[in-house]
């Protein structure tokens, strides 16, 4: 194995290769997306240090176009709706502007900055907050956590946001640049590797509730690798005891940015004793909360017209895929 394990059987050398697709030149630099990252895995195409995915702002900022002014859906330079852009997201990566190489973020956050007049703010965050690696204090944090929340997206930009848990060290800090977490059995969708598969872009939300009431952001690039060739890797990583938590597959990230999220809207938890075991890797539908929801329920119902759909030429999503093309075949995780 070559250090990307290739779930999806794509037939590409590179695991982000999208052997369908010609990356288009940046209206920037005249250079073609997809470029192999550097000995260090930063893109080595980019000058400066490399911050990882694009981030939405704390107060919700998103994207603005280039010359958007006003209310109105924000349109990109082709006069479509920017949220109806297909963007090829290895190519997607921003350029800096020429006065400020070294700062953080994407064009988007950086335009809407100037418009809602935040600029000096940002740059105050980014120069005293933003690291591109994880220094002492955020390492001992990262190593006690027993929960994060995990953000990806694919190729296509097409996002999803989940939950990862275990005990505390779950999460392996194995230097101030290398993340590396356990994936357990699941539900068998495997969501968010197949986002990495596509795109290797990460976002992580550690969030401590409990003691000190502040969140670390991670954002970074990640491969995923099978246990036994991580084992080979780290000799060192230790065997979990409990056979519902033993890793199918690892998670590696290497970071790129690390910064605080600030404690101001971070309510304060407290545990309550444990209601039973934790029922890791069960297929109990009652401990796995059972159709909660309903939708389980409404689904014999459901008529075609009601279920998930796509427009003519849109990529797939895994809403709009049949449930029996959708689902692995042969994996039981």
């Amino acid at each position: 194995m070559d250090g990307h394990l290739n779930l999806d059987g794509h037939p590409g050398g590179d695991r982000n290769e999208d052997l369908g697709r010609e990356p288009a030149p940046d209206p920037a630099t005249g250079r073609r997306g997809g470029t192999e990252p550097g000995p260090d895995g930063r893109d080595a195409s980019r000058p400066g240090a490399d911050p990882g995915p694009a981030r939405a702002g704390q107060d919700g900022e998103g994207a603005v176009a280039p010359g958007a002014t006003g209310a109105g859906p924000v349109r990109g330079d082709d006069g479509t709706p920017i949220q109806h852009q297909r963007l090829h997201v290895p190519d997607a990566r921003r350029v800096r502007p020429p006065s400020r190489p070294d700062r953080p973020g994407s064009d988007g956050e950086h335009r809407l900055q100037e418009r809602m007049g935040t600029t000096d703010r940002a740059d105050k965050f980014y120069d005293e907050q933003v690291l591109d690696r994880l220094n002492p204090r955020m390492r001992e944090f990262a190593a006690r956590q027993e929960m994060f929340f995990l953000a990806t997206s694919d190729r296509h930009g097409e996002c999803d946001n989940t939950f990862r848990a275990g005990p505390p060290g779950f999460v392996q800090v194995l230097d101030d640049r290398t993340l590396a977490y356990p994936e357990y059995r699941g539900n068998g969708v495997l969501a968010s590797l197949g986002n990495i598969q596509e795109n290797p872009h990460v976002g992580i939300l550690m969030i401590d509730f409990l003691r000190d009431r502040i969140g670390l952001h991670v954002n970074g690039r990640a491969r995923v690798l099978a246990d036994e060739e991580m084992r080979r890797e780290r000799p060192d990583l230790p065997v979990d005891p409990v056979p519902g938590r033993r890793a199918r597959l690892w998670v590696e990230v290497t970071v790129e940015e690390a910064y605080v999220h600030c404690a101001k809207h971070i309510p304060h938890l407290q545990k309550v004793p444990a209601r039973g075991d934790r029922a890791w890797g069960t297929d109990d539908s009652r401990r796995k909360g059972g159709d909660f929801f309903g939708a389980a329920a409404e689904a014999a119902g459901r008529a075609p017209d009601e279920r998930p759909h796509r427009e003519a030429g849109e990529p797939p999503s895994r809403a709009s895929i049949p449930a029996h093309a959708a689902r692995p075949a042969g994996r039981a995780w």
